[in-house]
């Protein structure tokens, strides 16, 4: 067999995701969660529906590297014999600002440049280093491993879409411009979606919206980010989960006035307790909004007015600024299984060349479906992500080089 592992450590957590390439399927996947405060590992085997719940210490990431082998190598949960039969480690890293615009190998030197990064990405870059420095330890010497940056795919962004209004000494001397973020879905679901569609990447304008618990939208053109609704870190561009997307920076100053913030707090209330959150005072479950809609509850159907609003209008001006649009994907958690999204972002876009099958629409959880009415100018598409996926194929294309 062909495997590849790939994992995505965040500060408090390791997911990963066990694949054999020969035929892209999952062997076997989990989260080692609570990293640094207790520990808690939950551990899945597709092929016989093998679950395995359990708490264990895990006072860093190493110790959950450590877990992480045991179980895929003995007891009841393994699924094979030695690491060593693992042909290669491929880690999902958030921030490769304008130093890595592509996946690479990784070496000492990456994973300090990588650490270096963390002030673009505090919850994230420092824990990524931590966990390849500790699957470096508990690896078998010379197995590969690739990192594959969130941010590579919209490199290709030109300086009038990631500049920002402020003096050009900023971006000069602290690196301040757009990233953006989710590249590694958007790179997925548009190449997905040029298969389905039978056509040739190269002559396709898409709008591909990857919605969840954090969203963001990209204008694809031609295989390319040309623009993206996120921004220096993922807290810009729509509504989200806890995130409150864009704000006028006037109304952030005078919000932090008002209630005696420092930026740190400032920055953890729009990070941690807007967004769905904040504007509804429900939670920051979409499932949740949708539910209370139904009853009636006012904010609620505020929140999702806004959500649904903020989607359309990114994907009328990404439209513009690609000169055309040919299809909108729809992806990420709320996208595939949201149905009521869908059709409100879709409502009244018929002058765009936008009509869906509303039928279809509801029935539409998940799978990658076709949801525009024949003679739509523009397809409306759902196309699940696989970032786990394109991360594999990504590291096996490198190791093979």
């Amino acid at each position: 067999m062909n495997l590849v592992l790939v994992v995505n450590a965040g500060s408090s957590s390791l997911k990963y995701q066990l694949l054999n390439m020969d035929g892209e399927t999952v062997i076997a996947k989990g989260n080692c969660d609570r990293i640094g405060v207790d520990g808690h590992l939950s551990h899945k085997v597709p092929a016989t529906g093998y679950v395995l719940e359990q708490d264990c210490p895990f006072p860093t990431h190493t110790e959950a590297f450590e877990k992480l082998v045991e179980v895929l190598t003995t007891g009841e949960a393994k699924v094979i014999d030695s690491m060593s039969e693992i042909s290669a480690v491929g880690h999902r890293i958030v921030q490769g600002a304008e130093i890595f615009d592509r996946a690479c190998m990784v070496t000492e030197d990456v994973i300090n440049q990588i650490d270096a990064l963390s002030e673009l990405a505090p919850v994230h870059n420092h824990p990524h280093a931590l966990a390849l420095r500790a699957c470096t330890k508990v690896l078998p010497a010379g197995t590969p491993q690739v990192v594959v940056f969130d941010t590579a795919f919209h490199q290709t962004m030109p300086p009038k879409a990631y500049m920002f209004g402020l003096p050009y000494d900023d971006y000069k001397n602290y690196h301040v411009r757009k990233y953006g973020f989710h590249g590694t879905s958007h790179r997925f679901v548009s190449a997905a979606l040029a298969e389905a569609m039978g056509r040739d990447i190269k002559d396709l304008k898409i709008v591909s919206c990857h919605l969840g618990n954090g969203s963001s939208i990209t204008a694809v053109d031609g295989g390319k980010s040309v623009d993206t609704s996120m921004g220096f870190t993922p807290l810009d561009g729509i509504l989200m989960g806890t995130r409150c997307g864009s704000v006028d920076p006037s109304a952030v100053t005078y919000v932090m006035d008002k209630h005696g913030f420092t930026p740190r707090e400032m920055s953890d209330y729009m990070n941690k307790k807007s967004g769905f959150l904040g504007v509804s005072g429900i939670g920051s479950d979409n499932r949740d909004i949708q539910n209370a809609v139904l009853d009636g509850d006012e904010k609620a159907i505020l929140t999702s007015d806004m959500l649904q609003y903020q989607i359309k209008k990114y994907i009328g001006a990404y439209a513009a600024a690609m000169n055309g649009i040919d299809a909108v994907i729809f992806t990420g958690g709320i996208g595939e299984n949201s149905w009521e999204v869908r059709e409100a972002v879709c409502e009244n876009m018929e002058y765009f060349g936008i009509k869906i099958d509303n039928e279809l629409n509801h029935k539409t959880r998940g799978k990658l479906t076709k949801l525009s009415v024949e003679g739509s100018k523009v397809e409306v598409w759902v196309v699940p992500t696989n970032e786990e996926l394109l991360i594999a194929r990504d590291t096996l294309k490198l190791i093979g080089k």
